[in-house]
């Protein structure tokens, strides 16, 4: 076999093999349809001309394998043309098409006959070559032509289409004016054919311009077009020093001999030498790694699965025991960011026989290297950089002794840190590989999700139940009317016995009766006028129930701040101990009217003194302070603007820093206790205040000391 036919029988059975396999992806897809018969044209055309390479002194069988050759070149161009505007989605009449194809067929009609190639050169170095006929300009110039107008069609659409094209297909239209650029290359083809002794290269440009199309058309999300340049690059240069060098050094002082056998036997293997030792390592590696691989296929398959779970507690569960059974973990922890400590506490650890650290602050040197460089801590590492330098290293050494921790994989959500995992040694006594980093990355981060997903569906449930607890409570409010009425019918009743059984004990003489019976007669009597002036009391707290819960559609009217205040006490009086709390009208009597709607602004003030009781007494419970007593404080202060600011200061408990975000969020509540506060109260404040009565409301709070509320209401 010639050696000059090795080559283009390579690329013929590589072009062959690439087209099968890019049809085989998607035979429905036209454009690998048409891509596969152009792969097969370049295949007839490189397969005969090794064959014309490789004959030995008989010129018409060498002519035959050229022609044969030919079969193939003539079609190249119609099909470029025609995968060309397929690619660009460029419509073309059905006679165009026709029209294009018939020029092919007819130089395949003459390509047999003398008027295409008559003869061949017998002259060359690397063996016969066709002589071109009459007819045969005509067909390199239809070439050429096909060529110059596919990538002035890529070029338009590229220039002018590019800010309406996807990042991809611009992509794919560089790999094809790249490929056109490669095959540019192959004229060099046509000068021989007119006497010019020049190494016919293009079957090596055909296959760089068929990888490219075929890339383009299969692959082309992988790669952006400079990391290809830049290879492709490295490689011709590379390998044209290794194979090249040699070559010529054999030329210069060997000349033509037996060595090119070895040679190039021993520059092909160099070519496909990388590529034998990929393939042998990666099966190798899988061999070695295939556990590895078996638990983090398990991993990644357990982290697209966790935000189905929506209870937070068996989530945490479920990952530790995932970790721990499928990797086998001696140890795992979790810790979460708490939003009331600000610090991250353990919520689950799977080792009964180790003693965990209840929480992390914030502050810690951990945690905040953590969030700086959002990359797992490995504590072989940090151990042997301790060693070389202190300062920070030692400090995170230390505290991830203290943890007993391996490995920390943290856990973000966007750039929040939500927590961390605390991982133990494995109990196989393998280290944690880049690739297990990796999968433990991808789960953290899943559970990231998870864990935010489990936290809002928790939040929602309990504000769902205090929903339905304050419909409750609103239905009983809208029952008010009527209760009323029935309760005060009853007690009206009562009024009238008990005022019967009054008069009649008056009008009875009870002089002749025995000291006992007037004795117990003064009682019954006496007893009967507390169970009148019991039912008067609460005939006056229905009335006030009634008053307070009451829309308060009568429009607004000019008020004075005692009106508000004084049906507000009224009202609270019956909820809380108005004796245990002072409540200070710090305001002149003169103070001026405010306009506003006077059941709502009651109801505001009622919440005010209730919130403000509740503060006061949990202050006094925790805090335990001598000579401590719950005080409230209201007074008024004239604005410039035609509003009266009004300041609620108590002296209870506060604030939190935390809580005063979302302070007059519906259903938050700072109350100890959910049996005391639905985290209504607040939220209907600054409704009334600002939304029905044109009013601002604001806060300051510091926790331990008290919250004072400013309120502001147009004057009247």
């Amino acid at each position: 076999m010639s050696l000059f036919s090795i080559g283009p029988l390579v690329v013929s059975f590589l072009t062959l093999f690439f087209g099968v396999f890019v049809y085989l992806k998607n035979k429905d897809l036209k454009l690998n349809r048409l891509f596969c018969l152009l792969c097969v044209c370049v295949f007839i055309w490189a397969f005969g001309y090794s064959q014309m390479y490789n004959t030995k002194d008989n010129a018409l069988f060498a002519l035959s394998w050229a022609r044969l050759g030919y079969c193939g070149v003539i079609f190249i161009p119609v099909l470029v043309w025609h995968y060309t505007v397929t690619f660009l989605e460029l419509r073309r009449r059905k006679f165009t098409k026709f029209c294009v194809y018939l020029i092919s067929f007819f130089f395949l009609s003459i390509s047999q006959t003398d008027f295409f190639l008559h003869s061949m050169f017998s002259n060359y170095f690397w063996g016969y070559y066709p002589k071109a006929g009459p007819l045969y300009i005509y067909f390199v110039l239809f070439f050429a032509c096909i060529f110059v107008r596919m990538v002035f069609l890529l070029y338009k659409a590229l220039r002018l289409n590019k800010q309406n094209l996807l990042p991809a297909q611009v992509n794919r239209i560089k790999y094809l004016l790249f490929g056109f650029g490669i095959a540019t290359t192959s004229i060099i083809d046509y000068v021989q054919n007119y006497g010019f002794e020049i190494y016919p290269w293009g079957y090596l440009s055909a296959l760089g311009w068929l990888i490219c199309m075929g890339w383009a058309t299969f692959r082309y999300r992988l790669m952006d077009i400079k990391v290809v340049l830049t290879r492709a690059g490295i490689f011709i240069v590379v390998y044209t020093a290794v194979i090249g060098v040699p070559f010529w050094i054999g030329f210069k002082f060997l000349g033509k001999g037996l060595w090119i056998i070895p040679v190039s036997v021993t520059a092909l293997l160099a070519t496909l030498g990388p590529f034998i030792y990929l393939f042998i390592d990666r099966k190798a590696e899988e061999n070695l790694l295939k556990e590895q691989r078996r638990y983090q296929d398990t991993l990644k398959q357990a982290s697209a699965g966790m935000t189905r779970v929506r209870n937070l507690k068996k989530l945490l569960e479920l990952i530790t025991h995932i970790i721990t059974r499928t990797v086998k973990i001696s140890y795992v922890s979790i810790y979460l960011y708490d939003q009331e400590t600000k610090d991250y506490k353990l919520q689950v650890s799977r080792n009964k026989n180790r003693i965990s650290v209840m929480k992390i602050e914030t502050v810690n040197p951990l945690v905040n290297w953590i969030t700086k460089n959002q990359e797992p801590l490995i504590y072989e590492e940090l151990k042997r950089k301790a060693q070389d330098s202190s300062g920070i290293y030692k400090d995170l050494e230390e505290n991830m002794q203290l943890l007993g921790a391996t490995v920390i994989i943290p856990s973000f959500l966007e750039d929040r840190l939500v927590g961390f995992f605390v991982l133990g040694e494995k109990l196989t006594g393998q280290i944690y590989t880049p690739e297990d980093l990796n999968v433990f990355q991808i789960l953290a981060s899943q559970a990231a999700l998870a864990i935010e997903n489990a936290q809002f569906y928790e939040d929602t449930k309990q504000m769902q139940e205090q929903v339905a607890q304050a419909e409750k409570m609103a239905t009983i409010g809208t029952m008010a009317d009527g209760l009323s009425h029935q309760i005060n019918n009853r007690f009206h009743a009562l009024s009238l016995i008990t005022g019967d059984t009054i008069d009649t004990i008056k009008l009875t003489d009870t002089s002749k009766c025995t000291p006992e019976v007037q004795e117990m007669v003064s009682q019954i009597n006496h007893a009967l006028q507390r169970i009148k002036e019991n039912v008067k009391q609460g005939g006056e707290v229905v009335k006030g129930i009634l008053k307070y819960t009451r829309k308060g559609d009568d429009g607004f009217e000019a008020l004075t701040l005692d009106q508000v205040l004084d049906g507000a006490l009224d009202m609270v009086q019956y909820k809380i101990k108005l004796s245990e709390i002072d409540v200070l009208r710090d305001y002149a009597k003169d103070s001026p009217k405010i306009k506003g709607n006077l059941v709502q602004l009651q109801e505001a003030f009622f919440n005010f003194i209730d919130n403000a009781y509740d503060a006061a007494m949990e202050r006094r419970d925790l805090l335990r302070e001598e000579k401590y007593r719950g005080k409230i404080i209201i007074s008024t202060q004239a604005q410039m603007d035609g509003k009266l600011r009004i300041t609620v200061q108590d002296n209870g408990i506060g604030m939190k820093e935390n809580w005063q975000n979302k302070v007059f969020a519906p259903f938050f509540t700072t109350k100890t206790s959910s049996h005391k506060g639905t985290g209504l109260g607040l939220y209907v404040i600054k409704r009334i205040i600002e939304e029905n009565n044109q009013g601002k409301i604001s806060f300051a709070s510091e926790y331990g000391k008290g919250t004072t509320f400013f309120v502001e209401l147009p004057l009247a």
